[in-house]
């Protein structure tokens, strides 16, 4: 691995941890971050997905001893500890099923018609108006706060989650995000939907990064795991840090500077796409 490649390396690396679980979507900064280093072929696309798994496994590495004991309850002797791992990895596989089944029909037109700079402005944009909308409505939309907790969700909560997660299946929406304003707007708490935001990326962006991994595989050589593991030990410690910031950040804030940040990103993919600076590869 030459310096170069490292260095392109590192930074998208670093991009994607800092941004995949903010509600800001990764994706359109991956775009940005890429074409302006000149890392826009189809085996570039396919890292930025790749290194996706070293934010997967810091908020594994978070949630450790949590997601140990739902694994282990999942046989508990105690009824009441069994009944609550179930019904947590239940709501876990309800609300990663919608966006799956929709991914696996449409992702190739999603990236055909989609995957182009007026889509991805146009869903940051929309979607910071979301945010900002979803911020002046009462807590918990109409029927208040419902759910405090991740534990106290019911399946059709995680089903709502999860048909909101669907949306992100368009570039530029953001995944965390629409998890966590539509966890919101269903009910759940501020903290509970970024919770369960987390815990949803675990299945959605591991099955993401090993469906793309399997199908491109053919474009990979033992050469390129140089910069996999740099990409990914980058992303993971990144991602790390915005885990654990973004908990305590929800703990007294809003998501409105989120939303003005994604109306002006929006603008800038428009110029730098007018102007020539970013390269939409098909």
């Amino acid at each position: 691995m030459d310096t170069h490649t490292a260095f392109i390396a590192a930074i998208l690396g670093l991009v994607e941890g800092l941004t995949e679980f903010l509600p800001i979507s990764s994706t359109g900064h991956l775009i940005l971050a890429g074409s302006l280093l000149g890392w826009v072929n189809d085996k570039a696309k396919v890292f930025e997905i790749a290194i996706q798994s070293g934010a997967i496994l810091a908020v594994i590495w978070h949630y450790r001893r949590r997601l140990n004991a739902v694994v282990k309850g999942l046989a508990a002797p105690q009824q009441q500890a069994r009944r609550a791992a179930w019904r947590f990895a239940l709501n876990l596989l309800i609300a990663f099923l919608p966006a799956a089944m929709l991914g696996l029909v449409f992702a190739s037109r999603i990236k055909q018609y989609l995957f182009a700079p007026i889509p991805v402005a146009a869903a940051f944009i929309v979607g910071g108006l979301v945010i900002l909308w979803a911020e002046r409505r009462p807590s918990g939309g109409a029927g208040g706060i419902r759910i405090e907790s991740v534990d106290a969700m019911r399946p059709l909560d995680a089903l709502k989650v999860g048909l909101a997660q669907s949306f992100a299946l368009i570039p530029g929406t953001s995944r965390s995000g629409a998890t966590i304003i539509g966890g919101m707007l269903f009910g759940l708490s501020r903290i509970a939907a970024t919770e369960f935001s987390f815990f949803l990326a675990i299945p959605t962006l591991l099955a993401a990064t090993c469906y793309d991994l399997l199908k491109h595989r053919a474009l990979f050589s033992a050469a390129d795991l140089p910069a996999f593991a740099l990409g990914m030990g980058v992303s993971f410690a990144s991602a790390l840090v915005v885990v654990r910031w973004l908990l305590r950040y929800v703990g007294g804030h809003s998501f409105v500077p989120f939303a003005w940040y994604r109306l002006a990103f929006g603008a800038l993919v428009l110029v730098t796409a007018r102007m020539g600076w970013v390269q939409w590869a098909s």
